[in-house]
C-alpha cells in the first residue's frame, strides 16, 4: 500500500518536472483517500486521472451546511489553482456549489458621499489594479491605511461588500485599498502564497503589494506609522507573508482563514498545509523564504472551527511563528454572537501588558468571512464581526519609529 509520504514526495518530483497537471491528480486521490493497496504511480488509471481537469470548489459560505465531519478531505483547489487549466465545480463535503451570482451594487460597496476609484501600479515584477476607498472627511489630514486581499475568485468590489470594511472605515475615517489578483497571474486569482519566488521582500508579488500600498502613501496624506494589512483565505496567507517581510511597514496585520508564511513552498506541501497544518519553516525546509529573529508584528486572527478547506490548525501555527521572538501571557474570554456562533477569543499580551497577538476560534464556522455581508462572496452573517474587530485591533497599534519604505 502506498504510504501518504510516497505520495507527496513523487507529487514533488512530479512538479520539479513541470508534471503540473498529474501532481494534482495524485494529490487529489490522496485527500480523498483513494489509494488502494497494491497502487502504483504511472499505471493506465493514474494517467486517465491526471488527464482530467481538476475539480475546483467554488463555494459560497453563506450556504455551508453543518457537517459531523468538521476536517474532512474535501480538495481545496481554488487556493492552488495557479497550475489548472480550467475549472468544473464539484460539490464537497459541507459545501455546495458555488453559485453564480450579480456584482454588488454601490450601496453594497460604500457609503453614500465617499469615494471608490480604481488605479494601476507597475514594477519590474508585473502590474496590478486596485481600487482605493477614499472617506467623506478626508481633508488632507494624515490618516491611516488598510490594504485588504481578497480571497480566490474575488475581485475588491466583491470582498469590499462581504467584508463591509469601507463601511466601518467610513466610521473611523480610514482609507482602504484593495489589489486585484488577475486570473493572468492566477487562474482563480487567488495570490501565490506556495510559492517561494512570491514570498520574498523585492520581489514578485510582495513587492507589488507594498508598491500599491507605497502609490496610497505618495498620492495621499497617510499616517505613515498607522498602515495595516489583512485578507481571506489566500489573501490572508498574503498578509501572512508581507507582515513577515515587511514588518517595517505595515504595523499589524489580519489574518483570516489563511496560514503563516513559508506553511508551502510548492504545490504538494501547500495540500498537506491546507489539509493537516503546518509551517515548512518551522520543519527546517532551506527552501523557505520567510526572515528569521525580526520583530513580532502585532496579529489578529480567526478562523472556524470547521473549516474544511484550511485547517484550523494554521491558526495556531500563524500565533506561534508571531510569538517567536516574545515571551507573551494568554488570557481567554469566550461569548457568543446573539443568534450566531459562539467563539473563544485567545488575547496574548507582552511584558507591558500589551495586546500583541489575539486569535478568534469561531465555533461552527466554516471557511467565510466572519460577520459579512450576504452582498458579498464567502461570508458568514452570523458573525462575530471580523470586520470591526479586525480594525479595532489595527488602531490600537503603530509603527515604533518612522518606516523605511525600501
Amino acid at each position: 500500500m502506498m504510504l501518504e509520504q510516497d505520495i507527496i514526495r513523487e507529487a514533488t518530483r512530479l512538479t520539479r518536472a513541470g508534471r503540473l497537471i498529474e501532481a494534482t491528480a495524485l494529490l487529489q486521490r490522496m485527500l480523498r483517500g483513494a489509494t488502494a493497496p497494491g497502487t502504483t504511480f504511472g499505471t493506465a488509471s493514474d494517467t486517465t486521472l491526471a488527464r482530467r481537469e481538476p475539480p475546483i470548489i467554488d463555494a459560497k459560505a453563506s450556504h455551508i451546511e453543518e457537517t459531523d465531519r468538521p476536517h474532512s478531505r474535501a480538495t481545496p483547489l481554488h487556493l492552488l489553482s495557479e497550475e489548472l487549466p480550467g475549472r468544473t465545480k464539484k460539490r464537497g463535503p459541507g459545501l455546495r456549489v458555488g453559485i453564480k451570482r450579480a456584482p454588488p451594487s454601490a450601496p453594497d460597496i460604500k457609503p453614500e458621499g465617499t469615494k471608490f476609484i480604481e488605479g494601476i501600479y507597475s514594477n519590474p515584477a508585473g502590474s496590478r489594479t486596485y481600487k482605493l476607498f477614499i472617506p467623506s472627511r478626508y481633508r488632507g489630514q494624515p490618516l491611516p491605511l488598510i490594504v485588504m486581499l481578497h480571497g480566490c475568485t474575488q475581485s475588491p468590489d466583491d470582498f469590499a461588500a462581504g467584508t463591509r470594511m469601507n463601511f466601518v472605515a467610513e466610521e473611523q475615517t480610514c482609507f482602504v485599498v484593495y489589489p486585484a489578483q488577475p486570473s493572468e497571474a492566477n487562474h482563480a486569482k487567488c495570490w501565490n502564497w506556495f510559492r517561494t519566488a512570491d514570498q520574498q521582500r523585492g520581489r514578485g508579488e510582495p513587492s507589488l503589494i507594498a508598491g500599491i500600498t507605497r502609490r496610497i502613501v505618495r498620492d495621499y496624506s497617510v499616517d505613515l506609522k498607522r498602515v495595516y494589512i489583512g485578507g481571506l483565505s489566500a489573501g490572508a496567507a498574503a498578509a501572512a507573508i508581507m507582515g513577515a517581510t515587511y514588518s517595517d511597514l505595515y504595523a499589524a496585520i489580519g489574518i483570516h482563514s489563511g496560514l503563516a508564511c513559508g506553511a508551502a513552498i510548492d504545490l504538494p506541501s501547500a495540500f498537506v498545509a491546507m489539509r493537516q497544518g503546518g509551517s515548512v519553516a518551522s520543519s527546517g525546509s532551506g527552501d523557505s523564504a520567510i526572515p528569521t529573529g525580526g520583530p513580532t508584528v502585532p496579529t489578529i486572527v480567526f478562523h472556524g472551527d470547521r473549516d474544511i478547506t484550511v485547517h484550523p490548525s494554521n491558526a495556531d501555527h500563524i500565533l506561534e511563528q508571531s510569538a517567536r521572538t516574545t515571551s507573551t501571557r494568554k488570557t481567554m474570554y469566550r461569548g457568543r454572537v446573539p443568534g450566531g456562533h459562539a467563539y473563544t477569543r485567545t488575547v496574548h499580551t507582552d511584558a507591558s501588558g500589551r495586546g500583541i497577538l489575539e486569535h478568534w476560534n469561531i465555533h461552527g464556522a466554516g471557511h467565510a468571512w466572519s460577520g459579512g455581508s450576504s452582498a458579498g462572496s464567502y461570508t458568514d452573517p452570523r458573525g462575530p464581526d471580523a470586520t470591526r474587530e479586525m480594525l479595532r485591533f489595527f488602531l490600537e497599534h503603530s509603527l515604533p519609529q518612522q518606516p523605511g519604505w525600501s
